[in-house]
Order: structure tokens, then C-alpha cells, then sequence
């Protein structure tokens, strides 16, 4: 891993929602975030073992990521799918 790489870790709840993940931009909820990089980064998705996950991105992938959340509308979006 080097130094642009950033690991994103997920805990799943027991019925399958998120409820915890790194990186998370204060107005989306655990299970928006997910969403928004399972839809653009879905093959840089690992699951672990016990309800975890992780996503290996580059900074500047995460920091795209967020630039597009802070438009107004997308947190609805995303929980619409």
C-alpha cells in the first residue's frame, strides 16, 4: 500500500445495513456512503470475515467521491436505489 492508497473499513450490522464505515462525509448516513462507493468503486470492494469489508482506493478517488456527494440532491438519490 503506499502512501495515496486509503483503506475505507466497513462493519455490517446484523441484518445486512452498514453501521460504520470510514471516510464517511457528515451528512450521508453509514448506508448512503456505502452506496455511493459501492456504485463507483464496487471492484475495489474486499469482504471480510464477521461483517466487514473494506474498500482500497486512491485519495484522490475518495476526495472525487465526496466532491460529487456535496451537491445538493445526491444524499436522496442514493437512498432512492
Amino acid at each position: 500500500m503506499n502512501s495515496q492508497e486509503v483503506i475505507i473499513h466497513v462493519r455490517f450490522g446484523p441484518n445486512g445495513r452498514v453501521i460504520q464505515i470510514s471516510e464517511r462525509p457528515a451528512k450521508l448516513t453509514p448506508n448512503q456512503w456505502f452506496d455511493v462507493l459501492n456504485v463507483r468503486a464496487s471492484s475495489a470492494y474486499r469482504p471480510l470475515a464477521c461483517g466487514r469489508g473494506i474498500f482500497r482506493l486512491r485519495r484522490t478517488a475518495i476526495e472525487a467521491f465526496k466532491q460529487e456527494t456535496a451537491r445538493p440532491g445526491l444524499a436522496n438519490r442514493e437512498s432512492a436505489t
